[in-house]
């Protein structure tokens, strides 16, 4: 298990600056023409469409897609909920229902807080997993603030628990299984979830690849067909690249 996500001991205030968010200018580039959509297998539309990554990601659309985005995000970071909250609708009705664009989200694990999130996302399966994620980032403030309530001393005690029941400890404190629960989540499940620390060293493993890979410094960080959007951090700096990719 990768101990910087996973065991360090980390002060509250040092575990939330951990989730540095972007605010970059945008840049953009020039149009190259359209692209060819494809339509949906009958009866479903393509953002109903998610799948598990080999890199572990989640993955909304036609997967030979001729535009593939990856979002790198943390739940903790304000700039990844506005992004969230500005794209999801417009992404999925123009662009991954079209065919053209698919786009996987990989959850970009800061701190204990993001790896709880991730875990409790992933609990009912890929198909829940965005209305959730999207709806962890709506409740983002309340549960930082209940971390931060609860304490230093709780959460050093919560971090010196086992492996297994670290990160149940962390969502009790945060509210997230009970926020959880009420979006269908059963609470065995989601402890069971909670306890599952494969996943959490596939999250950290995951991390380190990515930042090495892409050259990863903050979040939100977008990838378009493998090539890193500098300077792109915002749902209109993306929908001008789709647009100019012939999207």
């Amino acid at each position: 298990m990768n101990r910087r996500f996973a065991t360090a001991p980390l002060a509250l205030a040092a575990l939330m600056a951990l989730a540095a968010c972007g605010s970059q200018e945008g840049n953009s580039s020039a149009p190259i023409g359209q692209v060819e959509g494809k339509a949906a297998p009958a009866g479903t539309t393509w953002a109903e469409r998610v799948v598990v990554t080999p890199e572990g990601g989640m993955l909304m659309g036609n997967p030979d897609a001729p535009i593939k985005i990856v979002e790198f995000a943390s739940n903790t970071c304000s700039h990844c909920a506005q992004f969230a909250a500005d794209s999801h609708e417009a992404l999925e009705r123009d662009y991954v229902n079209s065919g053209k664009v698919s786009f996987e989200f990989r959850n970009f694990v800061m701190n204990p807080i993001d790896i709880s999130v991730a875990l409790l996302a992933r609990c009912s399966g890929p198909e829940a997993f965005f209305p959730l994620t999207h709806q962890f980032f709506a409740n983002q403030a309340q549960m930082i603030q209940q971390v931060q309530s609860a304490g230093d001393g709780a959460y050093q005690s919560a971090m010196s628990a086992p492996p297994e029941q670290r990160f149940q400890r962390i969502a009790e404190m945060a509210g997230l299984i009970e926020f959880a629960m009420q979006r269908g989540v059963p609470e065995d499940k989601a402890r069971q979830c909670l306890a599952d620390t494969k996943t959490v060293e596939a999250l950290a493993a995951g991390v380190e690849r990515d930042t090495a890979q892409y050259n990863i410094t903050g979040t939100p960080t977008l990838i378009m067909n493998g090539t890193k959007l500098d300077n792109v951090t915002t749902w209109p700096q993306l929908q001008e690249q789709l647009k100019n990719a012939g999207a």
